[in-house]
C-alpha cells in the first residue's frame, strides 16, 4: 500500500482524530461562551425575582401593619373611619413613586456617565 508524501511528514495524523477534536473543541466553546454564561445569567434573574417577590411581601405586610396601628386610635373611629385607609393609599403612593423615582434616576445618571455629550 503506498502512503502518501504528507502522511510520511505527519505520521500519527488521521482525519477521524482530527474531526473529533474539532467537534470535542467546537462543543467546548459553545459551552463556554453561550451556556455557562446563559446559566449565570439565569441565576441572576433568579434571585432578583425572589428577592424582588420578598420585598413587595414585605411592603404590603407593614402597610397593613399601619392601617391596623392607624385603626386602634379612637379618634379615628366613626365619620373618619375612612381616614386611615386614605392615608395608607397615599403612604403606598409614595413608596410607589419613590422606587419608580429611584429606577428611572439611576438609568439616567448611567445615561449621563456613559455618554458625557
Amino acid at each position: 500500500m503506498k502512503v502518501s508524501w504528507w502522511r510520511r511528514l505527519f505520521p500519527g495524523i488521521s482525519l477521524r482524530r482530527d474531526v473529533d477534536d474539532i467537534k470535542t473543541l467546537f462543543s467546548r466553546y459553545l459551552r463556554e461562551e453561550t451556556v455557562d454564561p446563559l446559566k449565570k445569567i439565569a441565576r441572576f434573574a433568579a434571585f432578583g425575582v425572589i428577592g424582588s417577590l420578598f420585598v413587595g411581601f414585605g411592603v404590603v405586610m407593614l402597610l397593613l401593619a399601619l392601617l391596623r396601628f392607624l385603626q386602634q386610635f379612637r379618634v379615628l373611629d366613626g365619620t373618619l373611619s375612612w381616614l386611615p385607609y386614605l392615608i395608607v393609599v397615599v403612604v403606598a403612593a409614595a413608596v410607589l413613586a419613590l422606587t419608580a423615582w429611584r429606577i428611572v434616576g439611576d438609568a439616567s445618571v448611567r445615561r449621563r456617565l456613559k455618554d458625557p455629550s
